[in-house]
C-alpha cells in the first residue's frame, strides 16, 4: 500500500467487532509510509453533543486538521441503526452529501480511510446503504471479522454480498473479540474460502 490516491472502506461482519480500532491502525500504517491520510466516519449513532467518540478518534489520528463536520457529516444521538436514528430526529441521510464530503477529504489527502456503520448491508435510507457510497467513490473494501462462534458464516456471507454488489474486497482482518474462542480453525477456513490477504490482530 504505497500508492497515492487510495481509498479504503472498513466494514465488518457486525457492529462492535473492532472497525474503529482497525481504521486507526490502517491510518497509522499509511502515515508511516509518508502519506497524508484523512479518516472519515460518514454516519455515526450514539453521539453526545453532536459528536461521536469513534469519529473523534479518527479525526485525531488523521494527518490533516479537518473540520469535524467533514469527517462525520451525520451524527445521531440515538444508539441504533443509522436510518432509524435519522427517522427519529426527522432527517434523511443523503448519499450525495456523503460523496461531497468524501471528495473534500480526497482533494486534500493521499489516502482516505472510511469506517462504515454496523455491518455491510445496514441501510442509510429507504433505498440505499453505504455500499452505494463505496461504488460511487470506487473504494477498496477491508472486512473486519470478529472471531467468535458463528464467524465463518458471517464472514463468508458478508464477503459474498460485497462482491455481489460489485465492490472490491481487498483484504480481511481477523479480530479476536472473544478470548474464550479458539479461532485457529475458523481463520484457516475463512482464508481458504476468501483467498484474500489476511491481517491477524493480537490484542
Amino acid at each position: 500500500m504505497n500508492k497515492k490516491n487510495q481509498t479504503w472502506f472498513i466494514t465488518g461482519t457486525d457492529t462492535g467487532i473492532g472497525k474503529t480500532w482497525c481504521s486507526l491502525a490502517l491510518i497509522k500504517q499509511l502515515k508511516q509510509q509518508g502519506l497524508r491520510v484523512a479518516g472519515m466516519k460518514p454516519i455515526a449513532s450514539g453521539c453526545e453533543n453532536g459528536k461521536n467518540s469513534d469519529a473523534e478518534q479518527i479525526l485525531a489520528a488523521s494527518s490533516l486538521a479537518l473540520p469535524y463536520e467533514i469527517v462525520n457529516p451525520y451524527a445521531f444521538e440515538p444508539a441504533i441503526a443509522p436510518h432509524i436514528a435519522a427517522q427519529q430526529v426527522g432527517q434523511t441521510i443523503e448519499l450525495q452529501i456523503l460523496i461531497e464530503k468524501y471528495k473534500q477529504l480526497a482533494a486534500l489527502a493521499d489516502a482516505v480511510v472510511i469506517e462504515g456503520a454496523g455491518g455491510w448491508r445496514v441501510p442509510i435510507n429507504a433505498s440505499q446503504s453505504l455500499k452505494d457510497m463505496v461504488l460511487a467513490i470506487d473504494a477498496k473494501v477491508i472486512l473486519v471479522v470478529g472471531l467468535r462462534l458463528g464467524c465463518i458464516n458471517h464472514a463468508l456471507l458478508t464477503a459474498e454480498a460485497i462482491q455481489r454488489d460489485g465492490c472490491t474486497l481487498a483484504a480481511w482482518i481477523a479480530n479476536p473479540i472473544d478470548p474464550e474462542f479458539d479461532s485457529k480453525a475458523s481463520i484457516e477456513t475463512i482464508s481458504s474460502y476468501l483467498g484474500k490477504p489476511l491481517n491477524l490482530i493480537s490484542q
